[in-house]
């Protein structure tokens, strides 16, 4: 049989227990960087299958790497596996991860017939904290010559417009007091909040293509009859390079600054895990890709009809911008649901989801043997950086 053959025959073989994967992974939801049974559940596999395992990678419990095949060209597969709060796998990493250790079991059983080291990165923390980048700073992309997995989505995309995206917390401190006897005691870090939104509520008018704001209110006051000291809120924003992303934060920074002026309440901004950048994906990886996935039965009308792409963010934009990457998005029957809503959830561990494991595994290994045996690409990659 051919690499391409033998790499689909074992991912077929491993079916059950990678389908068994994603739904143990979906049954015990875990948020970033508190993964450690789902983290654990994935090592197990590849661990039996003869990879080598190096655990608690970059100083994180919950990431690491197993590696199979000496070959000279690295390629690397990202398994993702947080999921989100009160909404469980709503983004579908459940799928993400037991495709991609799918992947890596079909790749290691042809890497030395395409001269390749498969390594799969267990990378903790997608939904805000940015695993990928603490395993970027690390190192653990140093050696890698391309990296690659799939996300799970209501329609079948090659890419999406992924944002540039800064997490962080907005803390406002004033001073409690009675609110019917003595409100002119206090200083209400609510009002200081209400001021902000309405300021943000405005600016956004002024927003250009691309950026955008969003946030919840984390803590908002104890009692209606006390003039609350402390209201804290958790905000996104977004833009389509890191460089407009400052500017944007530099004007939400004055609407925190103007209505802690207004109010008399203290203002702290604490920023949370990395901030991810925008994507840059690898053409010709890309093409492998959808030679691969359309062999699977999957089409590409979408990208072809020029739709609008759909506008997410992700850590592994980040590993796009210092290894040539893709991560195409891969149908899931839905009914007409869209990730991080509860109805996704319920769509991840469905028939269509189960094929979506296994056709994004050989999608995967294909892409990868491809890499690794297409001359130019493969001398491409091989490049100094």
């Amino acid at each position: 049989m051919s690499a391409r053959e033998t790499a689909e025959s074992v991912i077929n073989a491993a079916r059950a227990g990678l389908v068994a994967l994603s739904h143990d992974i979906h049954a015990h939801p875990e948020l970033g960087y508190e993964e450690y049974y789902s983290s654990a559940a994935c090592v197990d596999i590849v661990e039996k299958a003869g990879f080598r395992i190096e655990r608690g990678s970059a100083g994180l419990d919950t990431a690491w790497r197993a590696t199979a095949g000496t070959g000279q060209l690295t390629i690397a597969l990202c398994a993702e596996f947080d999921a989100l709060p009160d909404i469980g796998h709503a983004c579908g990493h459940n799928i993400i991860a037991a495709a991609s250790v799918g992947a890596a079991l079909g790749l290691a059983a042809v890497a030395d017939d395409i001269d390749a080291t498969i390594v799969v990165l267990g990378t903790p923390s997608e939904e805000g904290g940015g695993g990928k980048i603490d395993l970027i700073n690390a190192g653990y992309f140093d050696d890698v010559h391309a990296a690659m997995m799939i996300h799970p989505w209501p329609s079948e995309r090659l890419a999406a417009a992924c944002l540039a995206v800064d997490h962080f917390d907005v803390i406002f401190t004033g001073k409690d007091a009675h609110a019917s006897a003595a409100p002119w005691e206090g200083i209400n870090a609510h009002d200081a909040m209400l001021i902000s939104n309405v300021a943000i509520g405005l600016l956004r008018q002024q927003l250009r293509p691309g950026d955008q704001v969003h946030g919840i209110t984390a803590e908002g006051g104890a009692a209606a009859n006390i003039i609350p000291s402390r209201v804290v809120s958790r905000f996104m924003c977004r833009s389509v390079t890191s460089e407009r992303l400052a500017l944007l934060r530099a004007r939400l920074h004055a609407c925190f600054e103007g209505a802690a002026l207004a109010t008399g309440a203290r203002l702290e901004i604490v920023d949370l895990g990395h901030q991810f950048s925008h994507m840059e994906s690898d053409v010709d990886l890309l093409a492998h890709y959808r030679t691969a996935a359309e062999r699977r039965g999957r089409n590409f009308d979408l990208d072809d009809a020029g739709a609008a792409l759909p506008t997410i963010s992700t850590d592994m934009a980040n590993v796009s911008l210092v290894v040539p990457s893709i991560h195409p998005l891969l149908k899931i029957e839905t009914h007409g649901a869209v990730n991080h809503q509860p109805e996704f959830t319920a769509s991840c561990i469905t028939d269509s989801a189960d094929q979506a494991v296994i056709d994004g595994a050989i999608a995967l290994a294909e892409t990868a043997i491809s890499a690794a045996t297409d001359a130019v690409l493969r001398q491409r990659l091989l490049a100094p950086r």
